[in-house]
């Protein structure tokens, strides 16, 4: 049973079997971004590029795609992996809907675009820190010990022919 109270549905986990669903993983990153407030403050600061009657939030937009990178997509069109499971994602915009939230952020003010969700996701990524309390990245952290974050990646290209 699924019961729509916010942004994604809240899913009911039991081991009955029914109401299987193929993105079950992706119940915990719904639910860590209804827990961090991040689709709620990127919806509120997006607000002016969201048209009158539009159906689609632009907050819940980005969101859908970053859960579809997670989740193994590659492209924007992979999406659609989340919409055919709305007992999971919810609602999720269509390509075209995408594409034209894509357009107006480019277009419109798009310095002001980039400041606003990045002041969302520092919102957020600061509740989420303030919940974690003794186990925040930055629990500690001061000018004298800095938090040293080390990133090593390697970015391989493969191409398979079969």
């Amino acid at each position: 049973m699924n019961n729509i109270t916010g942004f994604y549905p809240s899913v009911r986990v039991d081991a009955a079997g029914d109401g299987v669903v193929s993105q079950g993983g992706g119940v915990i990153l719904t639910e860590m971004l209804k827990a961090s407030g991040i689709t709620a403050g990127l919806s509120e600061v997006l607000g002016p590029w969201r048209k009158p009657f539009a159906i689609h939030n632009p907050g819940k937009i980005l969101t859908d795609l970053a859960l579809s990178l997670a989740t193994g997509g590659d492209f924007v069109s992979d999406i659609d992996r989340l919409r055919n499971q709305p007992e999971v994602y919810g609602l999720v915009a269509s390509d075209p809907t995408i594409s034209r939230l894509f357009k107006v952020l480019a277009t419109v003010r798009p310095e002001r675009a980039l400041v606003v969700i990045n002041k969302a996701r520092a919102t957020a990524r600061a509740h989420v820190w303030e919940q974690a309390g003794e186990d925040s990245p930055l629990h500690g952290a001061s000018k004298d010990k800095p938090l040293i974050i080390d990133l090593d990646a390697s970015l391989v290209n493969s191409h398979w022919k079969g």
